[in-house]
């Protein structure tokens, strides 16, 4: 018996010792699961806690958010699905501007109320000149006063007036987590949310159905709930926090309201016509708001457009001399008198991007073209950067068949997020050519925001509407709305079509196809004009033409956007696509793969000339009589005359300076156009020197590396052409990798000041996708005169090694400098440079220990500060030819007349000829 118990306890033990893992383990996921539990519950009621102190916070701040939930309403203790939805998926929390406190100091005038938001106070501490300030100030305070914007504007649409005093209640339904009976738009709004309150939102984003929920939800939607799910009323029993008195739905049910508007669809244009009579063609008002220096592209655009039975208004930006001068030559030359430039007190007008000013210039030009003696059916807005894709024939015949429509393009997304976006929900003052922003605004009720794209094609009756001198409520609120808008143009005429009795010529095309590379277009490039950070469309390039032809079958007869100085065959390509009978002639005609672009004329008081630009340019006019060996001509009367980029083959040729030695009144010139007054003028074509060198082992791996100003990411080029850098220029290194290369590190960029110190370091971060990229430097103004270097290491290896100039100014805000300025300007910069000082040794053998002296260079002025610039310019510009315009004594025999070669700027160019346009 021992012995079988013995047995048996040894069993049980060897029983134990095999199955205790099983027993650790399971009294290891007990105590696992007993922790869960209490955390769970734990957790819970820590977010019931929070979420009743959140709420009870919102009572705190009624005059804040505008009402609160009553203390111990049911609605405080959230069920679980609402914790979620409350806290991540659909809060909406309105923008709290933060209070700051205004320097009055800073002023020479009293507001007329205290302005505490951060955005005001920053966009009058920002603002440079008093009367700025004082605008801002004044919008602002009646903004706080809430007498700035309208409240409430009423539709005037047949179908779709919306509730004059409230929503039509269509009852309590029973709603679903994940089949919601209002599918759309959903917003929650603890402190203010009612069935008006919803509605209104609802209305706003063009929804028929608004429904609230749960107290402090709405929701909005485009169809009517289904009977079946209709509950009694006592269902929906959570008081509104906006207005106790009602209810706003409860847990899974929901009160829904009717509008007062229907859904709106867009109407389909016509293709054709079941008419058995022949209607009159339409006829076109061309409106070009036109800017820059591309007068050649203009008239281009002009030339491939025109008809006798258009017309054509060219507004040019007031601040645009060159472009305004070439304008009123179109004008001049068109004798039918359907080509009119806006000009006089009140009609030309100064607009940047994105500034409420441009929808003045579009209303006040569309009122011109309304006053002129030429009947017209369709107004269409066009700018430099615009190119049909279609024959005038084809636009013709497609307008005519839609007569008394109107083409606009419209946003496609959900309207309170396209709203958010646009900064339509805030406030802008424009002035010195910036958009100042001032702060958050309510937007009117009872109309439905909309918007997309500011080029449209608008009927006559419309533009009559909108542009009526004496508008009627809804286009009066409207415009003082948009007058302190960000981008209002690309709203104000979408809202007013929509709301207004044309609401059924709606039609959601403009008849454009637009570049849009979002990754390229969205880099802020704005931030210097205005306080937002807005997106712009790209360029049209010859890879893009693939895009252009698949228009071919739709409703789209222009393209945008196009510059010949980044890629003119595009725009080649696409007339001779529209125009095949034009192909074989014109690419046998003389400059037709040349493209000139003026960037510096003598006549232009605005904008003011680019003094860097200036300095180089007047010296070489000097050096190109030097190079003339004329030995009798006077250095000091050489006059700079025009500047101009010079193309081919689609890229930069080089730089032509058009200059006379004669000191005749140069005010009688007019026009670019009108060379003949000037004996002894002559034209020369200047390149850049190459300055660059690429080790052997990375020649094939790196295809571009240059150094200039204005580099344009958008672009990825710089609008400096001729590299013209002073010294108070921001650098900048670009590069460009070879495709299907990948470095495997980063580079080291080295710059090195003309003494040989190490004035900054940074890295090149190299990217398997990047192909393109740049770098600038944190260098201190003013910059060291003369050649400076910029290395580019592989830890110790020289990858390459660029040079570039800085020059002295001789011109300072485009008049002579002065002594004092050039003490100011030309000893560099008086900081050290900050570099770190964990410097590979291996670059020292790249850089010297020299020490700066400057005691002659603050003294140059005059003959011999333009000597010394001369010797800088000549060794980084070469003179490549010069011609002559009128004939010269000095020069006979040697030199070619300008309009009998191929590269001046007064050579023929078929595209921009308008001679013999009307």
């Amino acid at each position: 018996m021992a012995s079988g118990k013995n047995q048996h306890d040894n069993r049980s033990s060897n029983c134990l010792r095999k199955y205790r893992i099983f027993f650790v383990f399971g009294i290891a996921i007990l105590c696992v699961q007993v922790y869960l539990a209490y955390t769970f519950f734990a957790l819970e009621s820590e977010n019931r806690r929070v979420i009743k102190s959140s709420l009870n916070n919102d009572i705190l701040s009624v005059a804040e958010e505008g009402g609160g939930l009553l203390t111990g309403s049911r609605q405080l203790k959230l069920p679980p699905d609402k914790l979620e939805t409350n806290t991540i998926k659909g809060a909406h929390y309105r923008n709290r501007t933060t209070r700051v406190k205004l320097d009055l100091k800073l002023l020479n005038f009293t507001p007329d109320c205290e302005i505490t938001g951060r955005e005001a106070v920053s966009a009058i501490t920002r603002a440079k000149s008093q009367t700025c300030k004082q605008r801002i100030a004044s919008v602002t305070c009646l903004s706080q006063q809430g007498l700035l914007y309208p409240k409430n504007l009423q539709s005037s649409c047949p179908h779709s007036p919306g509730f004059l005093d409230k929503p039509k209640n269509l009852g309590c339904f029973k709603d679903d987590k994940t089949l919601q009976v209002l599918s759309g738009y959903y917003a929650v709004y603890k402190g203010e949310n009612s069935p008006d309150y919803c509605a209104k939102m609802c209305l706003q984003s063009g929804y028929p159905y608004s429904g609230v929920e749960y107290s402090i939800e709405c929701f909005c939607g485009m169809e009517e709930p289904s009977q079946v799910r209709r509950l009694p009323d006592s269902s929906c029993n959570m008081k509104c926090p906006g207005n106790p008195k009602l209810s706003c739905g409860g847990y899974l049910t929901i009160n829904i309201f009717w509008n007062g508007i229907q859904r709106f669809r867009p109407q389909e244009a016509r293709n054709s016509s079941s008419k058995n009579s022949r209607e009159k063609p339409a006829r076109i008002a061309y409106l070009l708001t036109v800017n820059g220096r591309a007068s050649r592209q203009v008239k281009r655009l002009i030339s491939v457009l025109y008809h006798p039975s258009h017309f054509f208004y060219i507004h040019v930006d007031a601040r645009q001399d060159y472009m305004y001068r070439e304008m009123l030559g179109i004008e001049k030359k068109c004798t039918t008198k359907n080509i009119r430039v806006a000009r006089g007190i009140g009609l030309r007008h100064a607009s940047i991007w994105g500034g409420a000013s441009l929808l003045k210039t579009l209303l006040s030009s569309a009122n011109e073209i309304l006053a002129q003696d030429h009947n017209w059916d369709f107004l269409v807005n066009l700018s430099e950067s615009d190119f049909p894709v279609k024959s005038n024939a084809r636009l013709t015949e497609f307008l005519t068949l839609n007569k008394g429509m109107n083409f606009v393009k419209s946003h496609g997304r959900e309207v309170q997020r396209f709203i958010t976006k646009q900064g339509l929900d805030k406030s802008f003052v424009e002035c010195e050519a910036r958009m100042w922003r001032i702060g958050d605004r309510k937007l009117p009720t009872g109309i439905q925001i909309d918007g997309g794209s500011d080029w449209v094609a608008l009927s006559r009756d419309f533009v009559e509407y909108v542009a009526n001198p004496v508008p009627d409520p809804l286009i009066s609120g409207l415009l003082e709305v948009f007058r302190y808008t960000l981008l209002p143009a690309e709203s104000f005429f979408h809202t007013a079509l929509r709301n207004s009795r044309f609401c059924d010529t709606y039609i959601d095309n403009n008849l454009h196809v637009t570049n849009w590379k979002r990754k390229l277009g969205c880099k802020c490039q704005y931030r210097a004009i205005v306080d937002w950070c807005g997106c712009s469309p790209n360029d049209f390039k010859s890879e893009d033409f693939g895009r252009i032809k698949s228009t071919a079958d739709r409703n789209l007869f222009f393209a945008r956007k196009f510059e010949p100085t980044i890629d003119q065959r595009i725009i080649d390509r696409t007339e001779e696509w529209i125009y095949p009978s034009k192909s074989n002639k014109t690419q046998k005609l003389k400059g037709y793969d040349a493209y000139w672009q003026s960037v510096y004329h003598y006549a232009d008081l605005s904008p003011m000339a680019d003094d860097t630009l200036l300095t180089i340019s007047d010296s070489l006019a000097r050096l190109t009589y030097k190079n003339l060996k004329i030995e009798d001509y006077i250095f000091s009367q050489i006059k700079l005359l025009e500047a101009t980029a010079y193309f081919r083959s689609n890229r930069f040729i080089g730089i032509l300076i058009r200059c006379n030695a004669n000191t005749n009144d140069l005010e009688s010139l007019e026009s670019s156009t009108f060379q003949n007054e000037f004996p002894e003028q002559v034209e020369s074509l200047i390149s850049l020197k190459q300055n660059i060198t690429i080790t052997k082992s990375w020649k094939n791996r790196i295809r571009n590396l240059a150094v200039s100003t204005d580099y344009d990411q958008k672009e990825q080029t710089f609008r400096n052409l001729v590299a013209a850098m002073s010294v108070l220029s921001t650098p900048v290194l670009a590069y460009e990798l070879v495709p299907g290369f990948t470095p495997l590190r980063n580079l080291s960029v080295l710059w090195v000041d003309p003494y040989g110190h190490l004035a900054d370091m940074g890295q090149l971060q190299m990217e398997e996708a990047t192909l393109f990229g740049h770098i600038k430097p944190q260098l201190g103004e003013p910059l060291v005169i003369g050649t400076w270097h910029v290395l580019l290491m592989a830890d110790s290896d020289l990858v390459a090694k660029l040079n570039f100039l800085v020059v002295p100014l001789a011109y300072w805000r485009n008049q002579k400098i002065t002594l004092r300025k050039a003490k100011e300007l030309h000893n560099g910069s008086l900081a050290p440079y900050q570099v770190n000082e964990n410097i590979n040794h291996w670059w020292t053998n790249y850089l010297s220990t020299s020490t700066i002296n400057s005691s002659t260079t603050e003294q140059r002025i005059g003959l011999e500060l333009e000597r010394w610039i001369d010797a800088l310019v000549s060794e980084y510009y070469e003179i490549k030819n010069t011609c002559w315009t009128v004939e010269m004594p000095e020069v006979r025999g040697k030199l070619e007349k300008c309009s009998e070669t191929s590269w001046s700027s007064l050579s023929p160019d078929y595209k921009a000829d308008i001679r013999n346009l009307c």
